[in-house]
């Protein structure tokens, strides 16, 4: 009975996750649209370093404590006070050295006027509230309760959308419309601390058990490493751009991968719900796991490749939904929108790497990428600026692509062609799509034709038969694997 009500539980956080993240996700770019039409290019992309350049360096506030902090507790319940209390000892000291670094570097670096370092500070505050918050929701994951973290991840985005948009209307100064993530954030940082407190009933102290802290630096280590090759990949480049190119071109550049990034929630919660049943599958039927994980390709694809083909040809008009100083952004986000092929592949890839106990190649896969990144993007920006960037991430999530198959072979003898029949009746079905998108764009609304695109798409790849019945209750099956 105890174990039955633990599977309830972990389906019933599992899709409390999942609804959440595409509700956050969409309220998110709702906001960035917003945020896009009511200021310039130069503006966005002062707000947008500012978030980039403080994520960057809130890695060093959590340095892989809150995985460990989750793991440990899942572990061992009753340890979970002395722990949570040393890891709140250890982000406080912590969260000094990263502020006081933060304004160094600001100043140190670059020509920032007064209005970027204003941003700067503005955002260290979510930066070190968001830390502690991530450390209290941490601490409840190990009691396996997600449903407040849920909830709250939600709340936190209504807040800066309405705090915002109501600044925005007011015509506020733009320190004011980034104050929103401030407010979200306090929100955020008190409800965490309560729920921890009045709802896991975890006692909350500050100690400094000086041994204890050492072996949890050294076991929270590969997470940290992790971590900072994670945050510099994704966040770098908006960085270097500022420091190169000025503020205007992250603006322009925001746009690709705002909307790249706002896709994510489609293989982000497609392997979170996929990822139990590879872990079981290693362990007890190999087969059937190479099968999953094949078949996890597939619909990947099946969704990837029209999505991009068709934000690709219709980019001039997805522009139009912001306003006209953001034409610039054609061009990189019909690279960019290539990428989202190799992005959605490498979510699969990553769990089955995960699953089957090979978190360190990945550690070392995102590191010889973040490297690779890092030496183009100093080759490319200053002479091509945004399309320098975009051109970067199209290479660099190829790369990620071309190490986790490599490494997947070891694992499973899967080859590449074993998608191969799938692939190329996806491949047809967007294609034909495609010349119907090109055909009829100077004459439909835009969410029209996205519309009758779909239909057209789905009607060719079922007839064509590029999924069949038997698969989708093969997928619906994993799913519910993962919750046994």
């Amino acid at each position: 009975m105890e174990n039955d009500n633990k599977i309830k539980n972990i389906a019933k956080n599992t899709s409390y996750l999942t609804l959440a993240l595409v509700i956050q996700k969409v309220i998110s770019f709702l906001y960035f649209v917003i945020l896009a039409r009511n200021l310039d290019p130069e503006f966005l992309g002062k707000y947008y370093f500012a978030i980039s350049f403080t994520t960057i360096f809130a890695i060093f506030i959590d340095f892989g404590l809150v995985n460990y902090l989750t793991r440990e507790t899942a572990k061992d319940q009753s340890g979970a006070n002395r722990l949570l209390s040393n890891i709140l000892g250890m982000k406080i000291i912590f969260s000094f050295l990263t502020l006081l670094a933060v304004v160094l570097f600001i100043n140190i670096l670059g020509n920032y006027d007064i209005l970027s370092k204003q941003l700067v500070y503005i955002s260290s505050v979510c930066m070190i509230l968001d830390s502690f918050t991530l450390t209290f929701f941490g601490s409840a994951r190990g009691f396996h309760n997600l449903k407040f973290e849920s909830i709250s991840s939600v709340i936190f985005q209504l807040i800066v959308l309405c705090f915002g948009y109501f600044f925005i209307y007011l015509k506020m100064d733009l320190k004011i419309i980034m104050s929103s993530l401030v407010l979200a954030s306090i929100f955020n940082f008190i409800y965490s601390f309560l729920i921890l407190k009045y709802k896991i009933k975890l006692p909350i102290k500050i100690c400094f058990d000086f041994a204890f802290i050492k072996k949890i630096i050294l076991s929270s280590l590969p997470f940290a490493l992790f971590g900072i090759f994670q945050r510099l990949y994704t966040y770098l480049d908006s960085v270097l751009l500022s420091f190169f190119s000025g503020d205007y071109f992250v603006g322009i550049y925001q746009v690709s991968f705002k909307i790249i990034f706002a896709l994510q929630f489609l293989p982000m919660a497609f392997t979170a719900s996929l990822y139990p049943a590879m872990s079981y599958y290693w362990k007890n039927n190999r087969e059937q796991l190479k099968t999953t994980f094949r078949r996890s390709i597939d619909y990947l694809l099946l969704i990837s490749i029209p999505i991009s083909l068709g934000i690709f040809l219709l980019s001039d008009q997805i522009i139009t939904i912001f306003k006209d100083g953001y034409t610039e952004a054609n061009l990189p986000l019909k690279i960019s929108i290539v990428s989202l092929i190799f992005i959605f592949l490498n979510f699969p890839i990553g769990s089955l790497l995960n699953a089957c106990d090979r978190q360190s190649v990945n550690t070392r896969n995102m590191l010889i990428v973040l490297v690779f990144s890092i030496v183009l993007n100093f080759l490319l920006i200053p002479q091509f600026k945004v399309v320098g960037a975009s051109l970067v991430v199209l290479l660099s999530n190829f790369l990620m692509f071309i190490l986790g198959i490599f490494e997947v072979k070891k694992i499973i003898n899967y080859k590449l062609k074993d998608n191969l029949l799938v692939f190329s009746k996806i491949l047809f079905s967007s294609v034909l799509m495609g010349v119907f998108v090109f055909v009829l764009v100077d004459y439909l609304n835009i969410f029209l034709l996205c519309f009758l695109a779909a239909i057209i798409y789905f009607l060719l790849l079922f007839f064509s038969g590029g999924f069949k019945k038997d698969e989708i209750l093969y997928l619906i099956n994993s799913f519910k694997l993962s919750k046994k």
